[in-house]
């Protein structure tokens, strides 16, 4: 197990305008391991596809909560985990396939796909009718100090 050096919680409404927000929190709580600018982009983009999916295909009928924790791991690790307790996913490996959907036609497919390209790790557990759990972590690379 790696030692966690530093973590918050966040609880929120699967209201689609939160979604932003946790992107926001994410990027702004890696950034204390001095992220380059693809990195922070990396995160954003990969919470946003986590939170988009627990908002959009975990609470299809009403609001739940989403549950987003951050963590600083020993290593220069950023991990993150978005859960949901709604309806939960019948079959995961068919879920991670590109392109499956069981949304409308205006969803892609392609959440996890985009996920697991943009992070280094990706865990995804789910019990129909009981939610959902993806966790990802990324390493970041140590910066160079300056010229000293």
């Amino acid at each position: 197990m790696i030692p966690i050096l530093n973590q918050a919680t966040l609880l929120f409404p699967s209201k689609s305008s939160n979604e932003a927000f946790a992107r926001s929190a994410a990027a702004c709580f890696a950034a204390q391991l001095d992220p380059t600018l693809e990195e922070l982009g990396d995160v954003k983009t990969a919470v946003s596809e986590a939170v988009t999916n627990a908002i959009v295909h975990a609470y299809p009928e009403e609001l739940g909560v989403v549950t987003m924790r951050l963590r600083i791991l020993e290593g220069r690790i950023f991990e993150v985990t978005v859960k949901d307790k709604g309806v939960g996913i019948p079959d995961v490996d068919q879920a991670r396939q590109p392109l499956y959907t069981t949304g409308d036609d205006s969803r892609s497919g392609m959440g996890f796909t985009i996920m697991e390209s943009f992070m280094d790790s990706l865990r995804v557990r789910s019990i129909p009718g009981k939610g959902s759990t993806v966790t990802m972590r990324k390493r970041f690379s140590p910066r160079a100090t300056g010229g000293k």
